[in-house]
């Protein structure tokens, strides 16, 4: 794409993601992802009902009546987007791609995310860590991710989600909350590294797949490729032992990824190319809230 298309997809993807957060969210965002916890506001007198742990004793002692802290929800956030950018997200057969799908979710949480004052920091991750973004806030820094994000050309084509769990524990030092957004096409075993990580952040696993990752169409002989190795190779679509071992693998592969996120304590959530991903992310909303 050259820099006039680019510019053209960024701001359709903000428009889009803009009212989508605005409209839809609103509300269900701040109540999903919590702050940090409690922080001091204020004292005043201490009134009938109060907490006697809240005493403030300096004040009380000063004025020589009862005075009590004061405290409310530390609100901001840091939130990180773990963008997988693999050779495997390039692949669609529905209406997009998986690669526009995910820059499309995490444009909408980004852009919720501002909207309740949270910092936005994205790692852009193949096998390897690719790029990393500090988190900030404002519009400005979301349409340098979104521009990042449709236009990457990532230097490999395969996935370590392990890696970028790494990466995270080891540059975000306070407690963030972290969206992990890929189709989790995986050959490491990562379940240790997330709940490691999980411990020291609030992980969320949003995975992004198309139908034919599941189904395989009676069309005959068919070249598969993988994009991510390159393997080539010729299946007959028309054995129906095929495609039955074909669905197989796939719900094997989808019980073993919910048992990691169910061992891990990680929130997740399954999304198809074909599908509204604005019905996934609510319901997602609505079970943390």
């Amino acid at each position: 794409m050259d820099t006039q298309e680019i510019l053209q997809k960024v701001r359709k993807v903000e428009i889009k993601t803009r009212r989508l957060s605005a409209n839809i969210f609103a509300g269900q965002y701040h109540s999903a992802f919590k702050g940090r916890g409690m922080a001091f506001s204020e004292v005043r007198e201490y009134q009938f009902g109060d907490d006697v742990r809240d005493i403030d004793w300096n004040v009380t002692a000063r004025f020589n009546r009862p005075y009590v802290k004061v405290f409310e929800e530390e609100r901001e956030l840091t939130v990180m987007l773990l963008i997988d950018v693999s050779g495997s997200l390039d692949f669609g057969t529905e209406v997009q791609t998986k690669c526009d799908m995910v820059a499309e979710i995490a444009a909408t949480l980004a852009f919720s995310a501002i909207q309740n004052n949270d910092k936005i920091g994205v790692i852009f991750f193949s096998d390897k860590i690719e790029k990393y973004i500090p988190p900030k806030k404002g519009r400005k820094h979301i349409l340098y991710i979104i521009r990042e994000m449709l236009d990457f050309k990532p230097e490999s084509r395969k996935t370590d989600i392990k890696q970028a769990l790494e990466f995270l524990t080891s540059v975000s030092k306070r407690r963030c909350t972290a969206f992990i957004l890929s189709d989790f096409y995986v050959r490491q075993d990562f379940e240790q590294t997330l709940i490691i990580g999980n411990r020291k952040h609030d992980i969320v696993a949003i995975q992004v797949y198309d139908r034919r990752a599941k189904e395989l169409p009676d069309v005959g002989l068919m070249k598969v490729v993988d994009s991510e190795t390159g393997f080539e190779q010729y299946i007959d679509t028309g054995s129906k032992k095929l495609r039955m071992a074909y669905s197989r693998y796939w719900n094997n592969r989808q019980q073993s990824l919910c048992e990691t996120f169910s061992k891990s304590n990680v929130d997740h959530i399954s999304i198809s190319t074909g599908e509204d991903y604005v019905k996934s992310l609510m319901i997602l909303f609505k079970k943390r809230s």
